[in-house]
């Protein structure tokens, strides 16, 4: 890049893998400012300096693995994503990159970067700066006159995966957005265009973030926003929101922002959540902007957050929430197989309507398309559990309810939310009024936090899990559009709905 330019700008050469932003105040300087447009006279004389916490991870001063994979051992799992609201697979099946769950394994050979050399340029020259396909690099756009580059450099202990809405090859989760419910609406994130039809109006950018995992024990992994392009580039343009740091380096935020909640607790024993953050591209940690592309940044964040994942952080991309869970919180999930047995345990003790008397059970883990005639449904106001009948609306109801009636027992499932427009009716056992909705098995074990009894259901979905599930689920609120949060059931993205989220179910055992 040198040679390409000569003396058009000032090339500084330093060892910023060993400097941290987050270690010391950052004075924002955005763009149109005095300051933005002139870089600091200390730009050219910064000494390297050691901190407690790196702006990209380095793997803690080991040595890199030349035997990555001996044959008495397996493969090193850092951890799996899991993007809510497709309940174990993406509607039309998981395809390759496309799908609704991915693990992230160490690699034969490390893949990640850090930062290296800091450039100056004037911005007529930043695309020659960018051209070499070969070099890492992320470009900060200042003005019209001015860009400052920083060149990434190949790191041994690291290995770095990228999630985003493009499918090019360097994106190893393509993430595509859901149609999240509001109101008790049904598709849910697994409905249609959850699966991979690319919105016309998608929100989530195509390079959206990047997770740098530790090739060395402990396997830490942090997240950082935005990704690495076809021509290995970074772009933040002349609108994005930037700054220069007090030690003279570059930040900022891409357009709708990446956040993230790390639990307040440990995420299967205190389901608690945490506070919602937002991630810049050196990976310091922000409150969150007024609205998610407002140009001016929250107030850094210091004290004991970082970017850090840990068992159940979330990571949301403004159109798709994602899950983080370590191997050992995995562990402690039920697994597919566990999941099952479980069915098959609710079967066999025969649970039967209270009024028809035949006898219900809940369709295969694979069947998810269509309501099965002997699936159990519930009454949301109460939990009792009846086979499907077609009667039960209030009077003032009969004339719009009666008629969306009878479409119930062949619509689509699409990851099994019931339709609002189903109506409320009146439990026969009690006589409370509310949504009447088919029962489904949460599959994804992953959104479990524990593998107990499937017992209680989410509202206004009808989505079975364990207890201790539908509770802590129940309290995490998650992004929706621009400054909203809703507490939405994880298995199909259904916003929650009556006093607590949840319901717990009241079967009747067989008559003999």
């Amino acid at each position: 890049i040198a040679s390409a330019m000569g003396q058009d700008y000032v090339c500084v050469s330093l060892s910023l893998s060993a400097v941290s932003p987050r270690s010391s105040p950052l004075d924002m300087v955005l763009e149109g400012s005095s300051e933005a447009l002139c870089p600091p006279p200390p730009l050219e004389l910064r000494p390297s300096c050691n901190k407690s916490q790196p702006s990209m991870p380095l793997g803690s001063g080991s040595q890199p693995h030349d035997a990555l994979f001996p044959g008495d051992k397996e493969p090193v799992k850092y951890g799996e994503l899991i993007v809510l609201g497709h309940n174990g697979s993406l509607a039309s099946g998981d395809k390759g990159r496309r799908r609704s769950r991915l693990a992230l394994y160490k690699r034969p050979k490390a893949n990640g970067v850090k930062p290296d050399v800091i450039h100056n340029v004037s911005t007529p020259l930043v695309s020659k700066a960018l051209s070499n396909k070969s070099q890492h690099s992320i470009s900060y756009t200042l003005s019209r006159s001015h860009s400052v580059i920083v060149e990434y450099t190949h790191d041994s202990n690291t290995d770095m995966f990228q999630i985003g809405r493009s499918t090019e090859s360097m994106i190893d989760l393509v993430v595509t957005d859901s149609a999240g419910g509001g109101g008790g609406q049904g598709q849910g994130q697994g409905g249609a265009g959850g699966d991979g039809g690319q919105s016309a109006q998608s929100t989530i950018s195509r390079y959206a973030c990047r997770i740098i995992c530790e090739r060395n024990a402990p396997y830490t992994a942090r997240i950082y926003a935005a990704g690495f392009d076809s021509s290995k580039n970074i772009f933040l343009g002349e609108r994005a929101a930037k700054w220069r740091t007090s030690d003279g380096l570059m930040d900022g935020l891409t357009t709708n922002g990446v956040l993230v909640m790390h639990p307040a607790g440990e995420f299967v024993s205190e389901p608690t959540p945490g506070v919602w953050r937002e991630i810049s591209v050196c990976g310091n940690v922000f409150a969150l902007r007024e609205t998610r592309s407002a140009q001016q940044r929250g107030k850094l964040v210091v004290d004991n957050e970082s970017n850090t994942l840990q068992d159940g952080s979330l990571i949301d991309l403004c159109g798709a929430t994602l899950l983080w869970r370590t191997p050992g919180g995995l562990r402690r999930t039920p697994t597919l197989k566990q999941l099952e047995s479980l069915r098959q345990e609710l079967n066999a003790a025969r649970p039967q309507c209270p009024v028809g008397f035949n006898t219900l059970a809940f369709p295969s883990l694979a069947q998810r398309a269509t309501v099965d005639k002997k699936q159990p449904w519930v009454y949301m106001n109460c939990g009792h559990v009846h086979g499907y009948h077609n009667w039960g609306f209030r009077k003032e109801k009969a004339g719009t309810s009666q008629a969306a009636a009878t479409a119930v027992p062949g619509m689509p499932g699409s990851g099994g939310t019931a339709p609002a427009s189903t109506g409320d009716r009146e439990c026969p056992m009690c006589r409370r009024v509310g949504p009447y909705v088919p029962l489904w098995l949460g599959c994804e074990g992953g959104l479990y936090l524990d593998a107990g009894p499937p017992t209680h259901a989410f509202c206004p979905c009808g989505h079975v899990c364990s207890e201790k599930t539908v509770q802590g689920w129940s309290q995490i609120p998650l992004p929706h559009g621009t400054h909203a949060f809703h507490a939405a059931c994880p298995f199909c993205g259904t916003w929650l709905t009556g006093e607590q989220g949840h319901i717990k179910l009241i079967f009747q055992g067989p008559v003999d």
